[in-house]
This record gives structure tokens, C-alpha cells and sequence, in this order.
């Protein structure tokens, strides 16, 4: 979840900085960063956590034997373009993974990201963060998962023959709103069973 931190602005590098020394404290607060002003992550909801564990475990197992790396939670990824810097629930990166820094916790390249919804993230996931991420050539693929209903949602990018600037329209949607259903990651040439990624989840009546 993310919500705007105090009026607190800092360059790229003092963010760095400062994430770096947080966040092996497990009492403070991760932040997004967008364009010099901090965005507080607060903690996720059980279902939250789950449906996570639930994706990135089927894509580890199901991308054992590839050259794809897949994290959960912590690691950045960073758009350039628009000098920001977000946490996805879950990346996919099948190239040679490119980072920032030595440090290797700011991952440049991914090809598939994929958010969890919050009630205090969802319209941030679906706009603002959407907008940002697409500004990296490398992706393929986005993905937003509900977690109080069945209900996955599927953006995939098209190929392109010119090299004007990236936009919504260059993106083709589906979702999916059954168990039985599967979702496509073309990207990759896996499919994600929605009964997998709802595994142990009770929705409300």
C-alpha cells in the first residue's frame, strides 16, 4: 500500500540513501519515490501477502529451468525517464539483469511487473504507477490482481515498428474473472492457473 509521506523531497541520491540504510529495519517504512517526493508503503493484508507468495512461487517453479529470475517485495525497480523509483509485488527479468549500481537492488530491465490491489493503491497502480512503468522499453508485460474478488487484469504490449514516444494505446487488455481461467504470459510462454493465485483466499460475501 502507498500513501504520500510528509512534504518530504529529496534528490535520487539522498533517496538511495536513505532506503538503502531503512530498509534492513523491519520497523521502518519502505518509500516509493516519484520526481523528489517520498511515497510511504504501509503494510500489506494477509491476502495481500498471500496472493504474492502465490505468484512469485508458480513463476520461480515454473522458470526453474529458464534463464528469468523472478522477486518478490523488496527489489526496486527504477524508470529512468521519469526519475522514479517503485517496489512491484512481483518482477520477471529474462535478460541479463541490468541494475543502477553495484549494490544490485535497482533493477532496470524487467519484463513482466505485476501489483497486488489495495483500496489505498488501487487508482496509484492502475494510473500513475502504470504510467511510469511503461516508460521502460523492457516491459512486456503488467499485471494487477484484486484480492477481494477473482479478478486478474492483463496488460500486454504491442509490437511497435516506429520510435515515437510509448503510450496507454500501445497496450492491449484482458481480464479474467474465473478460478478455471488461466493467465497468459506470453513473455515468458507460461500460463498462471487464477486458482493457483488464489490459493488459500476466502472472499467476502
Amino acid at each position: 500500500m502507498a500513501t504520500p509521506a510528509a512534504q518530504t523531497r529529496l534528490t535520487p541520491e539522498e533517496y538511495i540513501a536513505f532506503e538503502r540504510k531503512a530498509l534492513p529495519d523491519a520497523d521502518i517504512i519502505r518509500h516509493e519515490y516519484i520526481n523528489g517526493e517520498l511515497i510511504a508503503m504501509s503494510g500489506a493484508s494477509r491476502s495481500h501477502n498471500l496472493i504474492t507468495g502465490n505468484i512469485s512461487g508458480e513463476l520461480r517453479t515454473l522458470l526453474r529451468d529458464s534463464r528469468c529470475e523472478t522477486y518478490a517485495n523488496d527489489m526496486r525497480v527504477s524508470t529512468p525517464t521519469t526519475t522514479s523509483y517503485f517496489y512491484p509485488d512481483v518482477v520477471v527479468v529474462c535478460e541479463e539483469p541490468r541494475f543502477e549500481d553495484d549494490v544490485f537492488d535497482i533493477l532496470l530491465n524487467p519484463i513482466i511487473l505485476v501489483e497486488v490491489l489495495s483500496p489505498s493503491t488501487e487508482v496509484y497502480d492502475r494510473r500513475e504507477k502504470f504510467a511510469h512503468y511503461r516508460q521502460l522499453p523492457s516491459l512486456q508485460e503488467y499485471v494487477l490482481v484484486a484480492q477481494d474478488k477473482v479478478l486478474v487484469e492483463h496488460y500486454r504490449r504491442q509490437q511497435k515498428q516506429s520510435t515515437a514516444p510509448l503510450t496507454g494505446r500501445d497496450w492491449i487488455f484482458t481480464d479474467f474473472q474465473e478460478l478455471e481461467e488461466s493467465l497468459p504470459l506470453t513473455s515468458i510462454q507460461c500460463e498462471l492457473p487464477l486458482r493457483e493465485i488464489y490459493e488459500r483466499i476466502t472472499f467476502p460475501d
